[in-house]
């Protein structure tokens, strides 16, 4: 839950920390300052600032997630869970910068990944097939919706009315 330079701040804090504990030959503090700063390190891989990010976006403030998810170097190095929060997020600010390809394949890798609750799950698939129909792709909309069905249990009537738009835009054609 820290920025980049966050995480530095206070590895550099522990960093300093540890070398006056081993200066004063305390190591129990020695430990506990290398497994804090090995705690920092590895939530910068494996975690990321996706809850920051997630929550500037939550705010409608897709400048500061973008900026927060452009912090992250590689992508494919997060947790299951963070990367597809990840590209579901980054799906969402490509939809609102207008970018539908980039989008479209940022959903398309958010889905394959677990989600918050099913009904992000399936609003990844859902902007999948809308992004489909707006292209002239049906038959991927198809598939895509059809992958909705799974989930059908678990989604709000919002996401209801959604997926029953798109339907009926696929109908037409």
């Amino acid at each position: 839950m820290f920025t980049k330079r966050a995480r530095i701040l206070v590895t550099g804090l522990f960093v300093v920390l540890l070398s006056v504990v081993l200066y004063m030959h305390i190591y129990p503090l020695a430990a506990v300052s290398v497994m804090f700063i090995v705690l920092l390190v590895w939530g910068y891989f494996k975690q990321g600032p996706i809850v920051l990010a997630a929550k500037h976006f939550h705010n409608k403030d897709y400048r500061g997630a973008e900026r927060l998810l452009s912090e992250v170097g590689r992508p494919e190095w997060l947790s299951k869970r963070r990367r597809g929060f990840y590209e579901f997020i980054y799906g969402g600010i490509c939809l609102q910068k207008k970018e539908y390809e980039e989008a479209e394949r940022h959903y398309e890798i958010a889905a394959q990944y677990p989600l918050r609750s099913a009904n992000d799950h399936v609003a990844a698939l859902v902007h999948v097939a809308n992004i489909n129909v707006r292209n002239g792709n049906y038959d991927k909309a198809r598939a895509y919706l059809q992958l909705t069905e799974k989930h059908k249990d678990n989604i709000t009537a919002k996401m209801k009315d959604v997926i029953d738009r798109v339907e009926q835009e696929l109908r037409k054609h």
